[in-house]
């Protein structure tokens, strides 16, 4: 009934390690980037992947609502950029399953274990007090607590989950952990209730599971059990972030020159869409900068580290 999940194309590639607390991922916000910055995950963790139901026989996929980049197809980065959020459409199709068609999209937590061990580790997210989202979907969506392959196979993929109602305007909840539960019909002897499944998570995932037929979604935003995930969708959280005094840094690119305010003594990396540092240089002022004439044209993310300030922001190199 619960069914395998199989990974179709895990979206992983390498990044700094990031700060202590899970900044709300928001679509809509120009430093957004396509990876979740959970404060628990390495460099091999937060990237978004898809997965469903072809290792039991299904034929279901997701459609993406426009291409991406045939030179770098794992990552998500042009879909974001156009969506304001993650959106496509689920063709689920049966085909030769024994239950319903599925497929869903989800984030590590923490991260796969190396670069060629893609064995996800776990990680306590209890002070995130729960999760918030901002979405938009055809059908309902089952927001599901990811435990690690062993676990999850162990409790039949009867993982803890709250429900999205389908919502075609843009709907945003918030969940405690202990809202979440596992299926009533669930009669295995390991439980878990969301409380304890949030101090060992491996993933958060997006699980769209419904009769054969085409389903269209965006997940627009999601973050910790803060209120910080918008009203709407396509919209920036930028008055929010600056309610949780996030810091005043910004990236300027001044043709292939970047500068930078708002910060006196950091390093700034700049990485392609594999999350490839291309560029790295240290700012010890406000006029420092950056020359990425060796760039070719895209788009990038920048990111600066110090002391007192860790900051992203999406530039596009024309």
């Amino acid at each position: 009934m619960y069914g395998k999940v199989t990974l179709i194309s895990a979206l992983c590639a390498a990044s700094a390690v990031y700060a202590s607390t899970f900044k709300t991922w928001n679509g809509a916000d120009d430093d957004v980037y396509d990876q979740v910055q959970t404060g628990l995950n390495t460099e091999w963790g937060g990237f978004w992947f898809t997965y469903g139901d072809d290792g039991d026989g299904g034929a279901s996929m997701v459609h993406w609502d426009m291409p991406l980049n045939p030179e770098y197809p794992y990552t998500l980065d042009p879909i974001i950029y156009e969506c304001k959020g993650i959106c496509g459409t689920a063709m689920l199709n049966k085909w030769n399953l024994t239950y319903t068609p599925f497929v869903g999209l989800a984030f590590s937590v923490v991260g796969q274990l190396s670069e060629k061990d893609r064995t996800l580790v776990t990680g306590d997210a209890s002070s995130w007090g729960g999760l918030c989202v901002t979405y938009t979907s055809d059908t309902d969506i089952s927001l599901e607590l990811g435990l690690g392959e062993v676990t999850d196979s162990t409790i039949n993929y009867a993982n803890p989950a709250v429900p999205l109602p389908a919502s075609k305007t843009s709907n945003r909840m918030v969940f405690s952990w202990s809202d979440f539960k596992q299926p009533s019909s669930y009669n295995g002897a390991v439980k878990f209730d969301g409380e304890t499944a949030a101090k060992q998570l491996a993933t958060v995932k997006f699980k769209i599971q419904a009769e054969d037929g085409d389903y269209r979604f965006n997940i627009c935003a999601v973050g910790p059990k803060d209120g910080t995930c918008p009203e709407q969708c396509g919209m920036p959280s930028a008055g929010i972030q600056i309610a949780r005094k996030t810091s005043a840094v910004s990236a300027v690119l001044n043709g292939r020159t970047l500068g930078f305010t708002g910060v006196s003594l950091a390093t700034a990396e700049v990485m392609n869409s594999l999350g490839q540092v291309v560029a790295r240089g240290a700012i010890e002022g406000a006029t420092s900068t950056l020359s990425l004439a060796h760039l070719d044209a895209g788009i990038y993310l920048v990111r600066v580290n110090g002391k007192s300030v860790n900051f992203t922001s999406k530039i596009v190199i024309k």
